[in-house]
């Protein structure tokens, strides 16, 4: 059998300016790299913010497992499903993170016979923008230093500086470390701390910025320190925001690609779902809307952290009204959520399915929370016998929501035709009635205990000393009326992630709260959640390798 990357290679892609066309952009709306990506200008932009709205369809997922859910796999394989049986329709994905790449995860191109191409390059370096908001957020971080070097004539507090430095690698030595040091004339030692770029506010304001206007507001209004007088001390204060917005001003447009059955894609921006809002850019899905009839989008880990800040933030902010969700599982996900071992996932066990398809109930119901109707997809495995797939079926019936099963990694969009007639005639006959979860002007500790219980399903929210400091001095600055980003396990809806399937009994520890005020929300640190992950004892890095010819192998 053939590897995604292999599968990737053998493509067939289409020229870029060809793959435009299927959405009626021209050539001269295009700012080609290379022959087969591009990003989409602001001419473009400009050109179709009358056009009438498609509609919007949100993939997410159950609680991922090691037995594999494909949630960008199904996402790509439903809009080759939907343009199969004829309907307009474009993907608007996040781009990946070099962490996941060359850590334990993989790349986010999807799978198999429904992936985005050219996988290597949207997998690695692909238009430069996690390098763009890298080199801005550091440029800030440099620039703030260099303050304190230079005199300090803001009095910033030394001990109280809240911005990160980043690195777009997982990187667990740079968690904590020390900057300033050998003297004098290389600055002022000091407690420092790096994040992973995916995580850093430079990431969450470049997809939720709606032109360069907003997005030099943004940058303007990041809290960074705080004063030895206790004043807050902002981005704009540094003067550094001219600077970054001259770094970030090709990546805020999106980059468009193509499938391997040459339907467009578009991807943009790149935030993790467990440390930050974990969706694409907010420009990306607005004009992906106004290009196609039906724009596919994902938001990362389970429903529980990325659909749920999909909704609370990204739509909030951008005034979308999502018209179905596509929740994804596999049986074996949901076996292994029944405390069957993965080497035994193979194998029959229509027992522990039902025990684990809770995971899948608590979700679909979370989803109905937001009045949006639900489609459940079944990422076909070849081991899914009749008696379990009956089984699945008959749960999601009595739940009273269409399941489809989707066979998208081996047959591409002829494997979604079932799931994609299952979204259109969804979206056709229920009405979508959305609405965010919680009044964003509610408190902090308020908007949480909503979260908490209705989506996670905990008994509460304890908090530690540091988190009611931290919650204190985001309140006397009057900048908590925003939504809540949490940062929480991918693994489990509690925040534990050995607590598997639907979790009972359990309270939602927080730990530390910061805010993004560029970005507009405030993020809550729960259980032992980090910012900047690190490698696993075999990294994927050490199967990658180059040929004589520049032939990527080992990528997948």
């Amino acid at each position: 059998m053939l590897t995604d990357i292999e599968i990737a290679q053998q493509a067939k892609m289409m020229k870029i300016k060809d793959v435009a066309a299927k959405l009626n952009v021209t050539e001269d709306e295009l700012e080609p790299y290379g022959h087969y990506k591009a990003k989409l200008s602001q001419q473009l932009i400009d050109r179709v913010k009358d056009n009438a709205d498609g509609k919007l369809i949100l993939v997410t997922a159950i609680n991922p497992t090691p037995a594999g859910e494909g949630k960008t796999t199904t996402s790509v394989g439903l809009a080759e499903g939907m343009n199969k049986i004829g309907k307009k329709a474009c993907l608007a994905l996040r781009e990946p993170s070099l962490g996941p790449v060359f850590g334990v995860k993989g790349g986010a191109a999807g799978g198999g016979y429904a992936q985005v191409v050219p996988m290597e390059d949207i997998n690695l370096h692909f238009t430069g923008d996690m390098h763009a908001i890298t080199a801005a957020n550091n440029l800030l971080a440099a620039m703030m230093d260099n303050h304190i070097q230079q005199g300090n004539e803001l009095g910033i507090d030394v001990r109280r500086i809240l911005f990160k430095r980043c690195l777009d690698m997982n990187d667990r030595a740079l968690r904590n470390c020390v900057v300033g040091m050998g003297g004098k004339v290389n600055g002022v030692p000091r407690e420092d701390h790096f994040q992973i770029t995916v995580a850093s506010e430079i990431m969450a304001i470049l997809c939720l910025a709606s032109d360069l206007n907003d997005l030099k507001e943004r940058l303007g209004n990041i809290l960074v320190a705080y004063k030895y007088n206790g004043e807050p001390v902002y981005a704009r204060d540094l003067k550094a925001v001219g600077a970054m917005t001259a770094l970030l001003k090709e990546a805020i447009n999106p980059n468009l690609v193509q499938t391997l059955e040459n339907n467009p894609a578009i991807i943009h921006g790149g935030p993790f779902a467990n440390i930050a809002h974990g969706c694409n850019s907010v420009r990306a899905t607005k004009l992906a809307m106004k290009l196609a009839d039906y724009t596919i989008t994902e938001a990362g880990f389970g429903s529980d952290l990325g659909a749920e800040k999909f909704f609370d933030i990204k739509c909030r902010f951008a005034g979308l009204k999502p018209d179905c969700v596509v929740l994804v599982a596999t049986i074996r996900a949901l076996k292994y959520n029944g405390g069957v071992a993965k080497p035994d996932l193979t194998t029959e066990n229509v027992e522990a399915l039902n025990k684990g398809i809770v995971n899948l109930g608590v979700h679909i119901e979370n989803m109905k929370k937001y009045g949006v109707p639900v489609v459940v997809a079944i990422n076909h495995f070849y081991t899914d016998s009749e008696a379990e797939i009956a089984a699945v079926r008959k749960y999601c019936e009595d739940k009273g929501v269409k399941v489809a099963f989707s066979d998208v990694f081996l047959k591409g969009g002829e494997g979604a035709v079932e799931l994609a007639n299952a979204v259109v005639e969804t979206i056709e006959t229920e009405q979508s009635n959305f609405k965010p979860l919680y009044d964003e002007k509610l408190t902090i500790k308020e908007k949480l205990d909503i979260i908490a219980r209705e989506i996670y399903r905990a008994d509460g929210v304890t908090y530690t000393a540091a988190a009611e400091k931290a919650i204190k001095e985001i309140e006397n600055l009057g900048l908590d009326r925003v939504p809540v980003c949490c940062a929480k396990t991918q693994y489990s809806l509690s925040d534990d992630p050995a607590k598997l399937g639907h979790p009972k009994n359990f309270t939602i520890t927080v730990s530390d709260a910061r805010v993004s005020n560029g970005a507009g929300f405030v993020v809550v640190y729960t259980g032992d959640i980090m910012t900047m992950p690190g490698l696993p004892k075999v990294p994927a890095a050490n199967n990658i390798d180059v040929a004589e010819d520049g032939t990527i192998s080992g990528l997948f």
